[in-house]
């Protein structure tokens, strides 16, 4: 698959691990090597700044997406290749979603836990067909992970619905995961 563009979900909070931000500084890093761009929820603070520092300084592009009321709230980055100032956490959510050829979450709060949920209900339902990667970093991502098996063994989910996701526990195989993927869709009539 062409990846231009990886749009990332992370917290505004800094990271308890230092795996957390080891990890999400060597992603930004390598993503800049690659030649591919980031696209992110545009705040200097927590994970997202590091993340978007790390892309700048190591030369890449980066495309910050953020809700007006957000701008002061969350310290909109300053540095960015782009800032897109949108109206509402949709627009942002629709903007970020069309700048974007893949997904990732790296470990967050409710806002990074909405945003990937929903990537994969989106791709579950056929809307969409790009990757979407959960970076389990530290085993971050284990109760949800844990809960995706619950609702496929108490028959709210599809076991096949376990392909709209891929997990990764480091840059190296979220790469893989992300250059490697097949674009899948679903039609209409396999939403049920």
């Amino acid at each position: 698959m062409d990846l231009h563009r990886v749009c990332v979900y992370c917290g505004t909070s800094g990271a308890r691990d230092p795996a957390v931000e080891k990890e999400v500084r060597a992603f930004g890093q390598e993503i800049a090597r690659r030649g591919i761009g980031l696209v992110y929820g545009g705040s200097s603070l927590g994970l997202m700044g590091v993340l978007a520092d790390e892309v700048i300084a190591s030369g890449g592009k980066v495309i910050g997406v953020i809700p007006e009321a957000l701008v002061g709230r969350e310290a909109a980055h300053k540095s960015v290749t782009e800032m897109k100032v949108v109206h509402t956490m949709h627009d942002r959510d629709q903007t970020m979603f069309d700048l974007g050829d893949a997904f990732v979450a790296f470990p967050g709060g409710f806002g990074t836990l909405d945003q990937i949920l929903e990537m994969i209900t989106w791709k579950q339902l056929g809307i969409h067909g790009k990757p979407v990667v959960i970076a389990n970093i530290g085993g971050y991502f284990d109760p949800l992970l844990q809960q995706f098996e619950n609702a496929v063994r108490s028959g709210y989910a599809r076991p096949h619905d376990r392909i709209v996701y891929a997990v990764a526990a480091n840059t190296t195989a979220i790469l893989t995961l992300l250059e490697g993927a097949p674009v899948l869709f679903r039609k209409p009539g396999d939403w049920a």
